[in-house]
């Protein structure tokens, strides 16, 4: 399993107020190297706003990026709040949709990143999947 630090230090230099997603998600896009250096080693950026379908209706990863030391997809979604069960599902569907329509037999199954602003340990323990992380961001 890939180890991820906790918290995930952000370093927002832009001095806007994280209020939504979008914002948090552009301040890490400003700085992409330094957002990957601290997520750890091998972690390359593929797309944000990563867009599937499921169905008929479209959906949007927040972060699509691959690891090359563990030679797999790496979903990241971003949420400003406490995490919630809600959060698990998304990513999990999500982490699967990778898995069926990007993944290669050679590649290792996507892992799922939930960066939010306070984690929930008394919801991480009753994820089932051990592909899942939640981590908290701690915006300097």
């Amino acid at each position: 399993m890939i180890f991820i630090k906790n918290p995930i230090v952000i370093k927002n230099n832009t001095n806007k107020e994280i209020i939504s997603e979008k914002i948090l998600q552009r301040i890490i896009l400003e700085d992409i190297p330094a957002f990957l250096k601290e997520l750890g080693m091998g972690f390359t950026f593929v797309e944000n706003e990563y867009k599937i379908k499921i169905g008929n209706y479209y959906n949007y990863i927040d972060l699509l990026l691959y690891n090359i030391e563990f030679n797999c997809y790496v979903v990241v979604e971003l949420k400003v709040t406490e995490l919630k069960k809600e959060h698990i599902g998304q990513i999990e569907v999500y982490m699967n949709y990778i898995d069926k329509n990007l993944r290669k037999v050679t590649q290792d199954k996507t892992i799922g990143i939930i960066i939010c602003k306070k984690d929930n340990k008394f919801i991480m323990e009753y994820c089932s999947d051990s592909r899942i992380l939640a981590r908290e961001y701690l915006e300097i």
